[in-house]
C-alpha cells in the first residue's frame, strides 16, 4: 500500500501508473506538443517567444515556492491558467510542457514514465480548460472590464486545479494504485485549498499586468490598452 502523502501530489512519480495509462497519456502529450509547436510557429508573432521564455521561468520559479495549507501540508502554483491567459492556450500548453520536462529530467520532480500524464493533467487540462473557462466567464461578465477578467481568472484558476486533481485520482485508480473513492477524496479535499492559493496568485499577477502592460495579455481588449496609455500621460 502506498503512503498517504503521495495521493495529494500532482506531479506523479515513476511506478504509480500502469503501462496502458502511461502510453495513452504519453500519446496525448506528444500530440499536444506537436500541435502546439505547429500553431505557435504559424499564428504567433515573434514578440511572443520572449514572453514564453519569461513565463516559463516565472512559472518554474513559482512552483518552487510552497504555501502552507491545513494539516501541515503545502501547495504551490501550477500555472496552467496563468500561462493560458498570458500566452493563449497553444503557447501556454507548450510552455507548461517545457516546464514539466525540465522538472522531470533535471530535478526528478515527476517521473519520466509519468511525464505524459503530468503534461496531460496540468498542461492540457490546466491550460486549455482554465483558459477557455476564463474566456467564457470574462465574456459573460464583461470582456473589456477588469471585473470580467478578475472573476474569470479566479474561478478558472481554482477550477483548473480541482479538475486536474480529480483526473489525477482517476488515472491512479485506473492503474490500481489507489481506490478511486480514497484517491478522489484525498485529492479533492487538499486541492480545494490549493486552488484558492492558485486563484489568489494568478489573479495578483494578471491584475498587475492588466493595469501596467495589458498588451502582454492574450486577447486583451483595446480599451484596456488605451486606458493604460491615457494613465501614463
Amino acid at each position: 500500500m502506498l503512503s498517504f502523502p503521495v495521493y495529494v501530489a500532482m506531479h506523479i512519480p515513476d511506478g504509480y501508473l500502469s503501462l496502458p495509462v502511461s502510453l495513452v497519456t504519453g500519446s496525448i502529450a506528444i500530440a499536444l506538443i506537436a500541435l502546439s509547436l505547429n500553431r505557435v510557429q504559424s499564428e504567433y508573432k515573434e514578440r511572443t517567444v520572449p514572453l514564453m521564455g519569461v513565463s516559463a521561468a516565472f512559472i518554474f520559479a513559482a512552483q518552487m515556492i510552497n504555501f502552507p495549507i491545513v494539516g501541515g501540508t503545502s501547495g504551490h502554483l501550477l500555472g496552467g491558467t496563468l500561462a493560458g491567459i498570458l500566452l493563449g492556450p497553444w503557447a501556454g500548453s507548450l510552455v507548461m510542457s517545457v516546464v514539466f520536462i525540465v522538472q522531470s529530467v533535471m530535478f526528478q520532480d515527476g517521473g519520466l514514465t509519468a511525464l505524459g500524464a503530468n503534461i496531460t493533467i496540468m498542461g492540457l487540462i490546466g491550460t486549455f480548460g482554465g483558459y477557455y473557462l476564463y474566456r467564457v466567464i470574462r465574456f459573460l461578465i464583461g470582456r473589456n472590464t477588469w471585473l470580467g477578467m478578475s472573476v474569470g481568472t479566479a474561478i478558472a484558476s481554482w477550477t483548473s486545479v480541482v479538475v486536474a486533481s480529480a483526473v489525477c485520482a482517476v488515472m491512479l485508480a485506473l492503474s490500481d494504485t489507489v481506490p478511486l473513492a480514497l484517491g478522489m477524496t484525498a485529492m479533492l479535499s487538499w486541492h480545494f485549498m490549493i486552488g484558492i492559493g492558485e486563484a489568489f496568485i494568478t489573479l495578483a499577477v494578471t491584475s498587475f499586468i492588466w493595469k501596467t502592460r495589458p498588451e502582454l495579455i492574450y486577447d486583451v481588449p483595446l480599451s484596456a490598452i488605451k486606458q493604460t496609455e491615457s494613465d501614463h500621460f
